[in-house]
C-alpha cells in the first residue's frame, strides 16, 4: 500500500473517481497487496470525513502513510488474542447503565389528554 500510494492520486469516499483516482486499497492492489479489508475502506472514510467522492488531502495522505509505517514497525508476534480480549474486557468496565422507564402518572381514564378536543375542534 504504501507503493500505491506514493505512485497514484489518491481519493477518499470511493474506490475510484472516474478520473484517475483511487483509493488506497485499489492502490495496494495495483502494487501487489491482494487482500480485502471493508473496515479498512471504511474507517479511511471516516478518517477522511468524506461524503462524497474527493481527492485525499496532503494531511490524510500523511497520516495514512504513518499508521501504515507504524503497523510494519510492529513487532510480528503481536497477540492478537490478548488484544482483543483486553479490548472486550474494557468495553464491559465501561458499559453504559441499563436504561429502565417507568410511567411517573397513572393513565387518565379517558385517554385523551385534558382539552386536547376543544383544541381539535378549534383547528378549522
Amino acid at each position: 500500500m504504501l507503493e500505491g500510494i506514493k505512485a497514484h492520486p489518491i481519493v477518499a469516499g470511493a474506490y475510484t473517481d472516474g478520473h484517475g483516482g483511487i483509493c488506497p486499497m485499489l492502490a495496494a492492489h495495483r502494487h501487489g497487496g491482494r487482500a480485502t479489508h471493508l473496515g479498512f475502506s471504511r474507517a479511511w472514510d471516516d478518517l477522511a470525513r468524506a461524503r462524497n467522492v474527493r481527492k485525499a488531502t496532503p494531511r490524510e495522505l500523511q497520516i495514512l502513510e504513518d499508521l501504515l509505517r507504524a503497523s510494519l514497525a510492529d513487532d510480528a508476534d503481536t497477540d492478537f488474542a490478548t488484544a482483543i480480549a483486553e479490548h472486550r474486557a474494557a468495553l464491559a468496565r465501561h458499559r453504559a447503565p441499563e436504561i429502565r422507564a417507568r410511567r411517573l402518572s397513572a393513565p387518565s381514564r379517558s385517554g385523551r389528554r385534558a382539552g386536547a378536543g376543544a383544541a381539535a375542534r378549534t383547528a378549522w
